[in-house]
């Protein structure tokens, strides 16, 4: 499930890489792409989660090419569209055992994209750990509003290690700034792209904890990420969880303006 295009005034907000039919066929993202059952990566190709150990089937799932390991959760999947905006699908599957129904509810009007995404537990406990990925064309002399107050200190392999560290709240310009960095003390207030004539802010509104912030080098994109969880968490716990008649639901927007 990905948002594959996004326009304010004709103009493109989403970075598409490869587009559609690489995200159908590898599970390459782009736009804004779910990634369920994980966001981000895991840190070996099995995981315990609530007293079930999985071992994770590397034909479900992508590989990070830098790192080795699975990464954004298993590929794309078929989903029934139910209309006004709502489609699921089974969210179970040999990498995530776990019975589920993953359901989405997609609304856009007045300049607002707005996604909300629920786990519906079927007869037992259910991990949650999803996230989203919106990848945002910016240019270096726009600036940016992270509203972030503790980062989380990553391994070379870019998982959390479990130290934190207390960071301010940014407000400028992106200049010579990169990112790959995970955040699960937020100041509230949205995430801002602002520059060529508009403003971009994405809000956290409910279910998502933690963000990761992503600006490599070199590249004219940046993606403010709302995680359901820390990278790793399968693995590592401090995952919340959907039981059965108390689903997980989370719910991020994203507003476009004149800037």
């Amino acid at each position: 499930m990905v948002c594959r295009s996004l326009r304010y005034r004709g103009e493109e907000l989403l970075e598409l890489r490869d587009g559609l039919e690489a995200y159908a066929q590898t599970g390459k993202t782009f736009g804004i792409p779910l990634l369920h059952p994980w966001a981000n990566r895991l840190a070996q190709w099995h995981y315990e989660a609530l007293g079930r150990r999985v071992e994770i089937d590397p034909g479900l799932v992508r590989t990070d090419g830098a790192t080795g390991l699975p990464i954004h959760g298993t590929k794309p999947r078929p989903w029934t569209v139910a209309g006004d905006g709502v489609a699921e699908r089974d969210g179970a599957s040999g990498t995530f055992p776990f019975p589920h129904t993953v359901r989405m509810q997609v609304s856009a009007g007045d300049g607002v994209l707005r996604i909300a995404t629920t786990v519906i537990a079927r007869d037992e406990p259910v991990p949650v750990s999803f996230g989203f990925h919106p990848y945002f064309v910016m240019r270096r002399d726009w600036r940016v509003e992270l509203p972030v107050r503790r980062r989380l200190v990553l391994s070379e392999q870019q998982l959390p290690t479990g130290a934190t560290e207390a960071v301010e709240p940014y407000a400028g310009p992106i200049g010579d700034l990169t990112f790959d960095d995970g955040y699960d003390e937020l100041a509230g207030g949205p995430f801002v792209l602002e520059g060529g004539g508009r403003r971009i802010a994405v809000t956290f509104e409910e279910g998502f904890p933690v963000a990761q912030v992503y600006a490599p080098p070199g590249k004219d994109l940046i993606c403010f990420e709302p995680m359901t969880a820390r990278a790793n968490a399968l693995s590592a716990g401090g995952f919340p969880v959907a039981e059965p008649g108390r689903p997980y639901r989370a719910v991020f927007s994203v507003a476009v303006s004149d800037g």
